[in-house]
């Protein structure tokens, strides 16, 4: 037997969900708050989505797909500078961009330190390359590079939620291009 069709749009609906975990995080958001949010009832978010947890998941999915893509298209720019300068300042336009919540899910949320991870390895990944092509020191230990600037964009999501502006990210995300040290100097 078929169920009665969704009286709602499941991707806005997931969106907004995801805008609400984002802006008070998985432990301080209820379901009232979800079903309010999304403008659904509790009986059809649990039919669309599962519980809160599963919610969770596939909203965190979401954004983080986004954030990779993000990354990905910054590492691919010649050089190492060029593309941590990139990843740095689309951080602190997406952290201060008055249609979002300030600051970052990922960057902040407990519950995604795996997706923090991820994060790392591809600023890891690029340093190495940056190394292996000489645009880097030799001597550059891109392992504490990499946990460096996942740090900063941490600090910049953190200067975001508490009311920073993108000029005060951008003063942050050039100050963090200077520690990167440049081939043969």
């Amino acid at each position: 037997m078929a169920g009665r069709p969704r009286s709602f749009d499941r991707d806005v609906a997931l969106g907004a969900a995801l805008e609400q975990f984002w802006r008070s995080g998985y432990e301080r958001t209820s379901l009232a708050m979800l079903t309010s949010a999304m403008g659904v009832t509790p009986p059809s978010l649990y039919a669309a989505f599962g519980d809160k947890h599963r919610l969770f998941e596939e909203a965190s999915a979401l954004y983080f797909a986004r954030t990779c893509e993000a990354v990905d298209r910054a590492a691919a720019l010649p050089s190492a500078h060029e593309a941590i300068a990139r990843m740095l300042d689309d951080t602190a336009h997406a952290h201060t961009d008055a249609a979002t919540p300030a600051g970052c899910l990922m960057l902040t949320e407990p519950r995604l330190e795996a997706q923090r991870e991820v994060l790392y390895a591809k600023i890891k990944d690029r340093l190495d390359k940056a190394v292996r092509d000489g645009d880097l020191a030799p001597a550059a230990s891109t392992d504490h590079l990499a946990a460096f600037l996942v740090a900063v964009m941490r600090g910049m999501s953190g200067r975001a939620r508490d009311g920073g502006t993108l000029e005060e990210l951008l003063a942050i995300a050039e100050t963090a291009i200077h520690a990167l040290p440049r081939a043969g100097g």
